[in-house]
């Protein structure tokens, strides 16, 4: 409080000093107001301004109200201040002043500057002159002026007649300062009210812009069904605007000469205008420059502080005399020295032998140690302690304190023999535990095993667990594949052994024990056709060739090669049947059976009955057919016996009704066979080894060794590069044929035998039917790079077929087109997976 006064004092008195000089200028230019009366001294009015922030609370504290405000900064400007008005009129302008009539006053009004681009009305400003009428005004001109040189003029007399206004224009009313109106306080009040606020520049402060619309980051399209399309900080709705079609909006664009310069603002729904000045700083913001094009990226530099070194010494005295003479002291200090050498108190160290000393050599004196690596030899960590338990607790629970007994048992005991060196002990509260008497002693033990006890550093794998695990991609990134039952197809009543699709993935084949061979339309699971042919089918194969339609069948010892007639139309009938029955007129077969007698095959004509169910062949043999196998061709078709040696594989030549053992003899008994699909190979799979035959040089190619006990099926990649190997312990083995003969991969999922092993002829996956009632999808990417080995996924385990006697799935083949895969089980149901 003292400051401001002190302050106030000095302002006061600044003002009656700079108020004399203003008057004596003004009495010399025979004007009767200071200089540039229009507008307020600007350090007059700052010190003004900070001198009425620094005394707020004087103010505040002498109740002084609004009009001692106006009275001050009136007399700061030169004007005369009247007496005080009638009792009422005082009563009522202080309480104006109290209910915050001075927040009214604007900074740009004590400049007598008014905001650009608004008009004030004449007719308000009479009616304030005439509000202020009176004897008692607190504001009185001394004269009139003239605002650029018109004839404006606002009389302020003390009889308060109403002033003639007429002559005012519209400029000279943006000009108004409280000047203008003299004594009419009330006048200068409402024409106060009438002026704008400022509106801030673009190089103002963002809290002062105006934003009318307050929803926030909010999307506008929530008020579509709205007449508003917002609220104002004081909560009131922004309506609105208007807006017209786009034919509107095309005409106004045409007229429009700054539309390519105009945005929209979505938050305030309207129309905005780019200046020039934003294109501009735009444009540098775009191309990553200053914003400011005043900016001078190489002004000169400013030395604030000089990069010139002081020369000058720190001190100016003069330099003394000892800095010029020798000193005494040192002089007597050497000859002390000199004396002890000639006496020989002092004696030069003797010479070091150099052959004497071992010569070390550093090793790894050049070698970079490793980041957080020490050299030298590594700090021994020394153990940590055991944790405390409930034992080592001041408060116990009752089952870890000890009895009499057990008490006296631990004193009878010899120190080295207890189990602990003290008993657990209740004290009730950590404040009452006395200081452990065995401290000492038990930290000098352990500091002398630690110094003694010989310790061995231990290095911990760096490997993380997570960096074992092989690295696979997603199983659904490698989509499409079978992942859920889509239908079953019910009507055998046995095992059903073998399933085969024809080439154009319309039908299904199926072999039961049964006796029947059973025709399925794979879409709707419908059954088109059931072959009953009197013995347990043990397998079923269509033939590849798309131009026929014909189907072969394992039933017992012999194979019958059927023609179904509803699924061919007239030609491919006529085909189909020309080549199954052209080898009857050939004089091959006969040729053949002479030339070798000892081929337990014959080649018969159907009865009757299986004639018109469409069997047109009948190849019977001398022992029970497993398995069958057609070329890629359609020609020629292997089979594969119970019987060991060279006899169990035969190939026999459809279109001749020729049959032929190329093999004389076979080491072991032959699980399956397959035909190459891309190369004259032939293999056949034993219990233990699959060899690979090359026909045209009847010559063996390689032996592939998967390392399993008992073999049970093989299929050949459609590429013809790649082989799989299942076996009846559970195991499955990868073959790259361009690598070795041993597997690539060995992977052991099921829980049971594997019963079959088939891969996809579009899609990269494979599959494997178990026992175990389940049958596992997995993804097979081969490369055409050859440095880039094959990638094996597991994707997915199908689970759904009946376990039957302890066998579950026994046969699986793959969709020719879809993504499909098909399995037949012992339960006797056939269900297709997509």
């Amino acid at each position: 409080m003292a400051a401001g006064k002190g302050n106030k004092k000095r302002s006061a008195a600044h003002r009656d000093a700079e108020a004399k000089t203003a008057a004596a200028k003004s009495s010399s230019t025979g004007d009767e107001f200071p200089t540039a009366m229009g507008s307020i001294d600007v350090s007059s009015e700052s010190e003004y301004a900070s001198d009425a922030d620094s005394d707020s609370d004087l103010i505040e504290g002498s109740e002084q109200n609004f009009e001692d405000v106006l009275k001050a900064m009136a007399a700061d400007q030169g004007f005369e201040v009247g007496g005080s008005s009638s009792g009422e009129d005082d009563e009522e302008e202080g309480e104006e002043g109290s209910d915050g009539e001075e927040s009214d006053i604007h900074s740009s009004d004590i400049d007598g500057a008014s905001s650009e681009g608004e008009e004030a009305d004449s007719e308000d400003a009479e009616g304030s002159d005439s509000d202020g009428e009176g004897d008692g005004g607190l504001l009185r001109r001394t004269g009139s002026r003239s605002t650029d040189g018109q004839a404006t003029a606002v009389d302020s007399d003390s009889d308060g007649a109403a002033s003639d206004t007429s002559q005012i224009n519209d400029d000279d009313m943006r000009k108004l300062t409280i000047r203008d109106f003299g004594a009419d306080l009330a006048s200068w009040k409402a024409y106060r009210q009438t002026l704008p606020q400022i509106d801030a520049g673009y190089a103002s402060d963002s809290s002062t812009e105006d934003t009318p619309n307050t929803i926030g980051n909010v999307p506008i399209a929530w008020y579509e069904d709205y007449p508003h399309i917002g609220y104002t900080v004081d909560g009131q709705r922004v309506m609105r605007p208007a807006t017209g079609d786009e034919l509107d909006k095309f005409l106004e664009n045409m007229d429009n000469p700054d539309v390519f310069r105009t945005a929209r603002d979505e938050a305030n729904q309207r129309d905005v205008t780019v200046s020039a000045e934003e294109i501009d700083i735009i444009r540098r913001i775009q191309g990553g420059d200053i914003p400011d094009a005043a900016y001078d990226a190489y002004a000169p530099t400013v030395e604030w502080f000089t990069s010139q070194t002081m020369k000058t010494p720190v001190t100016g005295a003069p330099l003394t005399k000892r800095g010029f003479v020798p000193s005494k002291w040192e002089h007597k200090r050497v000859m002390q020295i000199v004396r002890a050498i000639r006496s020989g108190a002092i004696t030069a160290p003797p010479a070091r032998d150099q052959q004497q000393q071992p010569r070390l050599y550093d090793v790894w004196e050049h070698a970079e140690a490793e980041p957080g690596e020490r050299r030298g030899r590594p700090r021994m960590v020394a153990p940590r302690l055991a944790l405390p338990t409930h034992e080592e607790s001041y408060h116990p629970p009752e089952e870890y304190l000890p009895t009499a007994e057990q008490r006296a048992e631990w004193e009878a005991t010899d120190a080295e023999d207890r189990r602990r060196a003290f008993l657990p002990q209740d004290f009730g509260a950590l404040r009452n535990v006395p200081g452990y008497e065995r401290f000492v002693d038990e930290r000098f033990g352990r500091c002398l095993d630690l110094y003694l006890a010989p310790r061995m550093l231990r290095k911990k794998s760096a490997l993380n667990a997570d960096e074992l695990m092989p690295r696979l991609p997603d199983p659904r990134d490698l989509r499409p594949f079978p992942a859920a039952e889509a239908l079953a197809y019910v009507g055998h009543s046995g095992r059903v052994r073998s399933i085969s699709v024809d080439p154009t993935g319309l039908w299904l084949l199926s072999g039961s024990d049964d006796g029947s061979v059973r025709l399925w339309e794979v879409v709707t699971g419908r059954c088109a056709r059931v072959w009953t042919l009197g013995g347990t089918v043990h397998a079923v194969a269509w033939c590849p060739n798309a131009d026929v339609c014909v189907f072969a069948a394992a039933v017992g010892s012999r194979v019958v090669v059927v023609v179904p007639p509803e699924l061919c139309d007239g030609q491919r009938r006529t085909v189909s049947e020309d080549l199954v029955r052209a080898g009857f007129a050939s004089a091959a077969a006969e040729d053949a059976a002479a030339a070798d007698d000892s081929l337990p095959v014959s080649w018969d004509v159907p009865p009757t009955a299986e004639q018109t169910a469409g069997v047109h062949v009948s190849i019977a043999m001398h022992r029970t057919v497993k398995a069958l196998a057609w070329h890629r061709r359609g020609d020629y078709l292997a089979t594969l016996t119970a019987e060991e040696g060279g006899g169990a594989v035969l190939m026999h030549q459809l279109s001749k009704h020729k049959s032929q053992r190329p093999f004389r003899s076979l080491k072991g008994a032959v699980q399956s066979i397959r035909f190459h699909p891309t190369r004259p190979w032939f293999l056949v799979a034993t219990q233990r080894y699959v060899r690979i035959y090359n026909l045209m040089q009847q010559a063996l190619v390689k032996t592939l060794q998967p390392g399993v006990k008992w073999i049970s099926s093989v299929d050949v990649h459609p590429q013809g590069d790649n082989v799989v190997v299942g076996s009846y312990d559970k195991k499955l083995s990868w073959f790259d044929l361009d690598l070795s003969v041993k597997p690539y991969r060995s992977i052991r999922y099921h829980r049971q035998a594997i019963r079959q092993v088939c891969f996809s002829r579009k899609f990269p996956l494979f599959a494997t039917a178990s026992d175990d009632g389940s049958i596992q999808v997995y993804h097979g990417m081969v490369y055409q790079d050859l440095n880039q080995n094959p990638l094996i996924v597991p994707l997915k385990i199908l689970r759904g077929h009946e376990i039957r006697n302890s066998l579950g799935v026994l046969d699986c083949v793959f969709h020719p087109i879809q993504p499909w895969l098909l399995s037949s089980g012992a339960d006797g149901t056939i269900r297709l997976w997509t």
